[in-house]
């Protein structure tokens, strides 16, 4: 196929920007594909595996760029973008694969020259797994990749084209509706995760002998990483807060119902649960469908989509000594 873009840029080589570089060699999306990384070994890695054509820093990397993909911590990529911006090509695109949009879409316009425009987007195809070893040619095939509305038509076309061509199924939203929806279906569950494998602690010891696979389900999830995941629900605090407070008034409802050895209202509950569930997605499989096409520069959104894996991308607390090295 025809290369979309001369050269991709992808600044941080963790299991997503990684899978970036792979995707995007795999299937001719850029002529180039520059990395940067402050990992020597995972620049490395990149070489051998052939996910990038060179290794640069983030500033030569970003210099021959029409198209740079962000896939450091959210809370690094102002620094990242400060440091690259004064070699930033007109006409060129910034996006990057963060897990909130908000606090992007409010601080990283406004660091960029002029000519150069930033689209969000947040790639739903995430792991508790972390780091280049793990990426994936193919790990945005047939996943959600949610790019945030932009006053840049043409901006907002390239960067919709380019997760298309990963093999991404594109959705549009705007930042405030991306960090409500991803608070309900991924950061609500991981909270979920944390706490109750946090629980464990007391646990009898030879439970873990009947442990089976509701188990390891419900707590894949709460193996990833901490500092990543403190990040990422800090930064979307806001969004998170409502949704988790009515799914802890879910748990505190079915606790006194158990107390009360009130084994109807227990069933109740459940199938109320069981209903609701068939109903969410039920709509929302019918509003995808109806409403992939609709969205995008800021004008219509589609409506929610169907619940989706959650996000392995992550952030860093900005000032505090932290890893400010990519995401995952």
């Amino acid at each position: 196929m025809t290369p979309r873009f001369e050269c991709v840029a992808v600044l941080g080589l963790g299991l997503l920007g990684g899978s970036v570089a792979l995707a995007a060699k795999a299937r001719g999306v850029a002529a180039r594909v520059v990395g940067a990384t402050r990992s020597p070994d995972a620049l490395a890695e990149a070489l051998r595996r052939g996910a990038i054509d060179a290794g640069a820093s983030y500033a030569d990397a970003a210099r021959e760029a029409d198209l740079v993909v962000l896939a450091t911590p959210v809370f690094a990529m102002a620094e990242v973008v400060q440091r690259i911006a004064p070699v930033l090509r007109a006409g060129s695109v910034i996006t990057d694969v963060g897990s909130v949009k908000a606090v992007l879409c409010e601080t990283l316009p406004g660091l960029l020259p002029r000519g150069v425009s930033y689209v969000g987007a947040h790639p739903m195809a995430g792991s508790h797994l972390r780091g280049f070893e793990h990426a994936r040619a193919d790990l945005f095939e047939g996943a959600v990749c949610i790019v945030t509305s932009s006053a840049d038509a043409s901006a907002f076309e390239r960067t919709s084209g380019f997760w298309r061509a990963l093999g991404a199924h594109v959705i549009h939203r705007n930042p405030a509706q991306h960090d409500a929806e991803v608070a309900w279906m991924s950061h609500v569950p991981h909270v979920l995760a944390f706490a109750f494998a946090g629980a464990l602690e007391s646990a009898p010891p030879a439970a873990r002998a009947v442990a089976g696979a509701g188990f390891r389900d419900f707590t894949r999830i709460a193996q990833s990483d901490p500092e990543l995941w403190g990040d990422i629900l800090t930064a979307n605090r806001k969004a998170l807060a409502a949704p988790l407070a009515r799914a802890l008034e879910g748990l505190q409802d079915f606790a006194r119902a158990l107390e009360a050895n009130d084994a109807d209202g227990v069933e109740r509950r459940i199938a109320s649960a069981r209903a609701a569930l068939a109903r969410f997605s039920t709509a929302n499989c019918g509003a995808q469908t109806a409403g992939t096409q609709s969205a995008g520069r800021g004008r219509r959104e589609t409506p929610p989509a169907r619940r989706q894996p959650e996000p392995s991308d992550a952030s860093r607390r900005d000032g505090r000594g932290r890893r400010s090295d990519e995401t995952q």
